[in-house]
């Protein structure tokens, strides 16, 4: 039953949050953070500030990670190393990334379904060939690369007009004042090349998994049954033929699209958006322990959401699946 599955989720849950805390205590050093300044402080004084972070290593990692636990369910995720909250930190850098995720993905995989039926119904033809060199050229670089040319790109137009058409850094135009529709219009604009870098490659490989999937159920008695009764080949796959070649791709969708949220480094830093996954990559390089083990946690929350969204997406497409 449902109930059952989310059971055994919450005890993966708390059993993946004590291992990202013991790893994360063992692997990272927040002293260092310290020590390296310039000039470095006193050694009393970095042991009394980790003693109030909660990350001195002379205290057991089993009493850190219970006092750290007991915090975290009342929604204190501890302080980073600069003293800022991390649990306020953590809701600016969610609300960042899915500002800059959530339309390209969306979208990219909307387009990808959409290309991935249209090229299967057309295998073997120019639309067909065309589709598949552009999305194995799309798969085959690299994302920051991808981000790279996209800027170039930009550059290059921003050029030939003579003014910003297209922003390629930052959330947003600092200093900028106006009312809401400028702010509005300049936000678009920030958000147009990290759409296009999250769409393109959401469209290449979609596109790929929902081609195979389709070419299975056009070879289906079902739906050869269905042209038989007088149904054009079209009309046949969209009635009989989509739903079931959507299947298979329950848990690639939902597994792709929740852990979006932690995997767009890469986006994030070249188009200078400061949301989850530049703030994982800045934490890590600090040793910053708080920070680290929220976004882990995060992370494997994640994880386990998108199981269940398959699950229930299966269901959903197929009656004959259910929950037990």
């Amino acid at each position: 039953m449902l109930s059952k599955r989310l059971a055994n989720y919450c005890l993966l849950l708390i059993t993946s949050t004590f291992l990202c805390y013991l790893l994360s205590s063992a692997a990272l050093d927040p002293r260092a953070y310290y020590e390296e300044r310039t000039p470095p402080p006193p050694g009393r004084v970095v042991d009394q500030r980790l003693a109030e972070l909660g990350l001195d290593r002379r205290t057991p990692v089993v009493e850190r990670f219970g006092h750290w636990s007991w915090r975290a369910l009342h929604g204190d995720l501890g302080r980073t190393l600069d003293g800022t909250s991390v649990s306020a930190e953590f809701g600016r850098r969610v609300g960042v990334t899915a500002r800059l995720l959530l339309v390209g993905t969306v979208t990219g995989t909307a387009l990808g379904v959409v290309a991935g039926v249209w090229a299967a119904v057309r295998r073997g033809r120019l639309p067909d060939r065309g589709l598949t060199l552009l999305s194995f050229t799309v798969l085959s670089v690299p994302p920051f690369v991808l981000g790279l040319l996209l800027q170039t790109g930009a550059i290059a137009v921003n050029d030939a007009s003579g003014r910003s058409v297209i922003r390629y850094t930052g959330e947003r135009t600092p200093g900028l004042h106006g009312g809401a529709l400028i702010q509005l219009r300049d936000t678009a604009a920030h958000l147009v090349l990290p759409t296009l870098s999250v769409a393109l490659g959401a469209v290449a490989l979609y596109s790929r998994y929902q081609r195979g999937a389709t070419l299975d159920v056009l070879a289906a008695e079902h739906l050869r049954t269905a042209q038989a009764k007088g149904l054009t080949p079209g009309r046949a796959l969209l009635r009989h033929g989509l739903r079931t070649s959507l299947i298979p791709l329950t848990s690639v969708f939902a597994f792709g699209f929740v852990t979006m949220f932690t995997g767009a480094v890469f986006t994030e830093k070249i188009y200078g958006w400061h949301g989850m996954g530049s703030w994982f990559l800045d934490s890590v390089q600090k040793g910053d322990v708080n920070a680290v083990v929220a976004i882990e946690v995060f992370g494997a929350a994640l994880v386990l959401l998108a199981g269940l969204c398959a699950d229930l997406l299966h269901a959903a497409l197929d009656p004959r699946v259910r929950f037990a």
